[in-house]
């Protein structure tokens, strides 16, 4: 089968697109046999994400946009998949699968979640049956319906030897611990902001004109301003036990709004707010670590966006220490944005053939369950008669 997974996260900077080959042949530890053909990244258009911004917010009473942006973000997706297709060479008819995980606009943990971009859209766009809505099912089996993507770091990193920490730094930073000889003990969280605060904080800085810290370099210009540090690692989400999950609802725009007035009024420069908040990350997870691992990881495999900062990695690996070794996803042959693109392509894959998806030790739910709804495309073999 030929699936293309596609994922936008809580930095709502775009999307990512990866066109997936599976063969039938699975590893010893049941992972499936996969060729990634093409990667792509696509940004949002500016009006776009202004628009996702706006709704994920729970102040602006948007129902009617929310409602209206489903559909566009449908489109943008089905677009999305269309380009990465031709990008391959391939035609749609010949993508299985679409795995959509949708933009999040607002995610209650254990009881709702709301990912947006209409399926229909994308399978009459694209012809593509497309699956969508993975969250959803884990929640009503008593799960906090994150983190997604624990079932696939399972199945892709396990080893025998090492314990490792699969690392995703997007809008939030969720690890998937995987104990050495035993993948069935392996559990997951979020462990608080990833580069969230810290695109805040920059697109403030630069009225706009940056949406990122590229490479890290003005958090490498700035000085940690440990008074602010020391007040964000107060914050009780990173106290509390796991399973748990955040986003935007947490540490989105109002708070960015709360760390950059504080820190405007205390005299603090704009590049040391960014090097703090950059810190803030690291030191975050770090803590998670020492606080809700039975052992530090020998090994951190940092995927995402916030893989790309090496001040950010660089922080990471002071925070844990020599013992752990901090490596990008990338020395595994797969590209650190498209690592959770990557997992709806093996998430949808997953459900077509009825198998379990979820990882309950990671989110909570009672028992395993197949995930997402299918919603089917012109190149569907469904057999259907009338009674």
């Amino acid at each position: 089968m030929i699936v293309l997974g596609m994922m936008s996260g809580t930095s709502t900077d775009g999307i990512d697109a990866v066109v997936v080959k599976f063969e039938n042949a699975k590893s010893p530890n049941g992972a499936p046999s996969f060729e990634i053909l093409k990667h792509v990244s696509l940004p949002f258009a500016p009006a776009l994400r202004e628009e996702i911004l706006a709704c994920v917010r729970s102040d602006t009473g948007a129902v009617d946009r929310i409602c209206a942006l489903n559909f566009d973000l449908g489109e943008t997706y089905a677009n999305a998949a269309l380009h990465a297709v031709r990008q391959t060479g391939l035609e749609p008819f010949q993508i299985d699968l679409i795995g959509n995980h949708g933009q999040t606009v607002w995610h209650i943990p254990r009881h709702s979640t709301l990912q947006i971009g209409s399926p229909a859209v994308i399978a009459e766009r694209t012809g593509i049956t497309t699956i969508s809505n993975f969250r959803s099912r884990d929640i009503a089996a008593g799960g906090h319906g994150a983190p997604m993507v624990a079932f696939v770091d399972q199945l892709l990193f396990g080893d025998e030897i090492l314990n490792r920490g699969l690392q995703n730094i997007g809008g939030i930073a969720n690890v998937t611990f995987l104990p050495a000889g035993h993948p069935e003990r392996s559990f997951a969280f979020d462990s608080g902001p990833g580069n969230v605060l810290i695109d805040d904080a920059v697109r403030r800085a630069t009225g706009g004109a940056m949406e990122f810290d590229a490479d890290g370099k003005i958090a490498a210009r700035g000085a940690v301003n440990e008074s602010l540090l020391n007040e964000w690692m107060a914050h009780p989400f990173l106290r509390e036990q796991p399973p748990k999950t955040t986003g935007r609802e947490t540490f989105g725009t109002p708070f960015g709004a709360e760390v950059w007035t504080s820190a405007m009024t205390q005299g603090v420069s704009s590049d040391d707010l960014i090097a703090s908040l950059t810190m803030f990350t690291a030191k975050s997870i770090a803590a998670s670590y020492r606080d809700f691992l039975p052992v530090m990881p020998d090994e951190i495999i940092a995927s995402g966006g916030g893989a790309k900062n090496p001040t950010l990695l660089s922080m990471l690996q002071m925070e844990c220490g020599s013992s752990t070794r901090v490596r990008r996803i990338d020395e595994f042959g797969i590209p650190a944005d498209a690592k959770e693109a990557l997992a709806f392509a093996i998430l949808a894959y997953e459900t077509w053939h009825g198998r379990p998806s979820n990882l309950p030790a990671a989110t909570g739910a009672r028992h395993p369950v197949i995930q997402g709804d299918i919603t089917p495309g012109r190149n569907a073999q469904f057999s259907f008669r009338a009674r």
